[in-house]
């Protein structure tokens, strides 16, 4: 994909991602348990990316995905649900914006980390620079709601 249209792809989906959550937050307003609402979207998820595969591959996609499943596979669902599930929890307890902070800092600690042991190299201390600042605008969001 072209790399200029990766950073536009990316902060679409951050936006989406917010919306997503809010939405999710409505509607765990209007059942009993964040576990429905963990159904309902991976439901709405599976059922549109299996018509998305059928379109696009027929029969033969569902045969390869079959094919594809291992037991550690269940993993990424999981982990994603977990996601979910949090953001969801975040949003209703603390806010979008503290929930956005933790989640990005978190998200930008573990990728450095992954990055350095890949490239078995220190990140560069810009890289570190931009970390810590990102970690101490998450203590001043925190600190700015009291």
């Amino acid at each position: 994909m072209n790399g200029y249209l990766i950073f536009p792809l990316l902060a679409t989906a951050g936006v989406a991602l917010v919306v997503q959550n809010l939405l999710m937050v409505r509607i765990t307003e209007s059942v009993s348990t964040v576990v429905i609402t963990l159904v309902i979207n991976s439901a709405m998820g599976l059922v549109l990316l299996l018509c998305f595969l059928l379109v696009r591959n027929g029969l033969a996609g569902i045969s390869e995905t079959i094919q594809a499943i291992r037991p550690w596979v269940i993993l990424p669902g999981l982990l994603g649900s977990f996601f979910v599930f949090t953001g969801i929890v975040g949003y209703q307890s603390v806010g979008a914006a503290v929930t956005i902070a933790v989640l990005v800092s978190s998200q930008l600690t573990t990728g450095m980390l992954v990055d350095a042991y890949k490239t078995q190299a220190a990140p560069s201390p810009l890289s570190v620079l931009g970390a810590l600042l990102l970690i101490a605008g998450v203590m001043l969001i925190l600190r700015g709601r009291g």
